[in-house]
């Protein structure tokens, strides 16, 4: 049985996901050149007939073949799965995992970045009608 990864996809329908979220519309075999170590032309088109099923991708006709390109616009699909990682890891915690990227080593962090994320903060601050921290 595949490993699941996220909202019910296996490792196959995530690296199919990603290829099409990288450069869409795309057809069968431009996926499968796309996928690291593809698996045969006949199962990527049921790995897609899989993920159209599974409302994630959908396909429109050009001439004999299908184009399939993903249902959602990347940045919905991405706030989707954040938001899954955030209540499964961190039991529906921002600060929590926000924390946890703060306190890694391996995750560099510029000042820019950081000062972004201060105006964010400040900016989500305002949106809720809080007076900003000084």
């Amino acid at each position: 049985m595949p490993k699941m990864i996220g909202q019910g996809l296996s490792r196959r329908e995530r690296e199919i996901l990603d290829a099409l979220y990288e450069r869409n519309p795309m057809s069968v075999s431009e996926v499968r050149e796309a996928m690291p170590e593809p698996p045969t032309y006949s199962a990527v088109r049921s790995l897609l007939r899989i993920l159209e099923d599974k409302g994630h991708v959908r396909h429109k006709e050009d001439g004999k073949r299908y184009l399939y390109l993903p249902t959602l616009a990347p940045q919905t699909a991405a706030r989707t799965a954040l938001r899954q990682v955030v209540q499964t890891f961190f039991s529906g915690s921002l600060e929590s995992a926000v924390k946890t990227f703060l306190s890694d080593r391996d995750t560099e962090i510029s000042d820019a970045e950081l000062d972004r994320l201060s105006q964010l903060i400040a900016e989500a601050r305002a949106e809720e009608g809080e007076p900003p921290h000084g």
